[in-house]
């Protein structure tokens, strides 16, 4: 055996060593979860992981290692164990009896919240448009009514439930729209209403650290209990008004999947041979290579209903591109002084932000290009 055989021997030993370890503290954190259930504590704490990557950063720089391998090497476990410990058996908040009907429960979104819902010992009866023949049945003992149906059908919908609702119920939605549907849900139903919208897709593993936005319509402190089961589960909630979340929604979603659609669309025109595209790309462009694709993996309905759901989305994206006629201008012309000024306003615009999405950026794409 050479001496970089018996090296790379020993190098193997001391990996073998470190995924015992992970290994043991799988098994910890396994133990753990089940005491943070039973205690009441969230799926997750910001506070906890801030102070690992912190504290371990720390032992590390003790230990003369890099900076940042310690850090990387925490969430990235953290992450796994977020993942493998599953959704867990959370308390139920709700302190009355009660049944949770979710309308469109068959549907993607429908069925992570029904785990959710039932995993905290909840009795969740699910159905779509098959089910309206037994309406009466399922609702007879219902207190959450949750609908989760496309956007385009969704005021239908409620109107179709509303005979069946009572003022000791909480209604509430998981529309990425939530302007006219919270105003339809509480014009059809006087008890306590909240608008929901989740910002993740339905191939989610679980909540942790998954942003649901949330919309407090009516009797907000009849409807705290599922803000705080949500934010038990893992989730980041965080309260918005209707109209403030559309305008935001217009640029985080119709703009962007607009915008994404768009170049997706023209690329296909093009017709390149993505395999050598890809052999070519810079870790950035595969990213947004990436991001594009995902797109195309989905619902096309989805993005539809999400993009045409308001006017003000059509005229947000009418105007981005009237906006690019100006741009295109400065390519064309070749005004390179006029391109410099456009950008630098840019970054005036982003401020702070530009620095830090420069740094957060880089260590995505470290990340991508380990994996390639």
């Amino acid at each position: 055996m050479t001496d970089l055989e018996k090296l790379r021997a020993r190098i193997d030993e001391a990996d073998e060593e470190i995924l015992a370890l992970i290994a043991r503290r799988q098994e910890l954190v396994a133990q753990a979860a089940k005491v943070k259930c039973a205690s009441r504590d969230a799926a997750w704490s910001s506070e906890r992981e801030s102070y690992l990557a912190k504290s371990r950063e720390e032992m590390a720089a003790r230990l003369g290692l890099p900076k940042g391998l310690a850090s990387d090497l925490v969430r990235r476990i953290l992450r796994e164990s977020y993942q493998s410990s599953g959704i867990g058996a959370y308390p139920r908040l709700l302190e009355t009896d009660g049944d949770v009907v979710i309308i469109g429960g068959n549907g993607g979104m429908g069925k992570i919240f029904t785990r959710y819902f039932e995993a905290s010992g909840y009795k969740v009866i699910s159905f779509g448009h098959r089910g309206w023949d037994q309406a009466a049945e399922h609702f007879k003992n219902a207190k959450i009514v949750m609908v989760t149906v496309p956007i385009d059908i969704t005021e239908k919908i409620l109107d179709q439930a509303a005979p069946y609702l009572r003022e000791d119920m909480l209604l509430c939605d998981l529309t990425s729209v939530k302007g006219p549907v919270v105003r339809k849900m509480l014009s059809v139903h006087r008890g306590p209403v909240i608008g929901l919208h989740p910002m993740f897709g339905p191939d989610v593993p679980n909540l942790v650290k998954q942003v649901v936005v949330t919309v407090s319509a009516r009797f907000p402190e009849r409807t705290a209990f599922l803000r705080k089961q949500l934010a038990l589960w893992g989730a980041r909630v965080t309260e918005c008004g209707a109209d403030e979340h559309d305008k935001a929604m217009s640029i985080i979603q119709a703009l962007r999947h607009f915008t994404t659609y768009a170049y997706g669309v023209f690329l296909a025109s093009l017709h390149p041979d993505l395999h050598r595209i890809l052999e070519l790309s810079s870790p950035i462009y595969r990213l947004e290579l990436m991001l594009v694709g995902r797109l195309f993996a989905q619902d096309p309905r989805l993005y539809a209903d999400i993009i045409m759901s308001s006017q003000r989305n059509r005229d947000l994206v009418s105007s981005y591109m009237e906006a690019l006629k100006p741009e295109l201008d400065v390519i064309l012309k070749s005004d390179a002084a006029a391109f410099e000024q456009r950008f630098l306003k840019a970054r005036e615009y982003f401020g702070p932000y530009a620095e830090r999405f420069l740094k957060e950026s880089g260590s995505l794409l470290a990340k991508l290009q380990d994996e390639r």
